[in-house]
């Protein structure tokens, strides 16, 4: 975990699937003036534990930090897999001053996930998807030849100026999820972890959660899709659209839709989000 400190109200500050405390160093700092953040490695990320993914056992995991830092009612903001987690936290935690899901949404898995598109349209689009997913999952965790890491490192680096990230703490991000043992190099998360991760999130459905929770709730949701994303982007068209109406759905709930956004918020907009984290969360204090 990484404390970023002050007296101000605490804030716990969760991470997506892949990544780690690390990657959200840029948006933590600029909300250290209205906060005291708190990044951590989510299981199986970073530094943390392998232990088994269940809901349950990350929450708990967060509840102990909570502990151990003294940490009073934090808020919690979290990106993708860490907003789902908020999502969860807020349902359970009723006296929560507010959580935030930076477009911490489970993938479509189901052909009502894309109105708009045609069912057997939305059907062959969701299998081809779901290869892509399989792909990733089966490379997920193997081992790394030595003569290829550099290479990686470089394209981090162009992956970070591509996307107008902060070099020295996106390297920072890679280099804390690679493993060395018994001279072998792998990255985190393990094939074990990312098989999981990826059971839990096409099971969960956030519907019911929102609707149980009382503290005060955002959902931050993006309007464009990823580049790698493009050749999905009818799929993903659909599925905003899908969110948006979810999120319509649940009177209580506030949303919003961030211009010129995708699923990389915190690193295209980091300040912006501070500013609307900052400003929803002293509105509820």
């Amino acid at each position: 975990m990484r404390d970023f400190g002050g007296d101000e109200p605490p804030l716990l500050l969760l991470h997506g699937a892949g990544g780690n405390l690390a990657h959200m160093t840029t948006l933590a700092r600029a909300l250290r003036p209205r906060h005291r953040v708190v990044t951590v490695d989510l299981r199986g990320h970073g530094r943390s534990g392998d232990g088994t993914w269940t809901w349950d056992a990350a929450l708990g995991d967060l509840a102990a930090v909570c502990v151990q830092l003294e940490l009073n009612r934090p808020a919690v903001v979290g990106h993708s897999l860490g907003g789902m987690l908020a999502a969860l936290w807020g349902q359970r935690h009723p006296e929560s001053p507010g959580v935030i899901s930076l477009d911490g949404n489970p993938p479509p898995t189901r052909a009502e996930h894309l109105p708009g598109l045609d069912p057997e349209k939305a059907e062959a689009e969701l299998t081809r998807l779901h290869a892509v997913f399989d792909t990733m999952e089966a490379a997920a965790g193997g081992v790394i030849p030595a003569e290829q890491l550099p290479d990686l490192v470089e394209g981090q680096q162009m992956a970070a100026r591509d996307m107008g990230a902060n070099e020295k703490v996106w390297i920072e991000g890679f280099r804390r999820n690679l493993v060395h043992e018994n001279g072998e190099t792998s990255i985190r998360p393990s094939a074990a972890v990312t098989s999981q991760l990826r059971a839990l999130m096409n099971s969960l459905d956030l519907t019911p959660v929102y609707a149980a929770t009382t503290c005060p709730e955002l959902v931050v949701l993006p309007t464009r899709s990823l580049p790698a994303q493009e050749p999905f982007a009818e799929l993903y068209s659909a599925h905003r659209r899908f969110l948006v109406d979810q999120a319509k759905g649940v009177p209580h709930l506030r949303y919003l839709s961030l211009a010129d956004a995708s699923h990389a918020m915190v690193i295209e907009q980091p300040a912006l989000l501070a500013s609307l984290i900052g400003d929803f969360l002293a509105e509820h204090r």
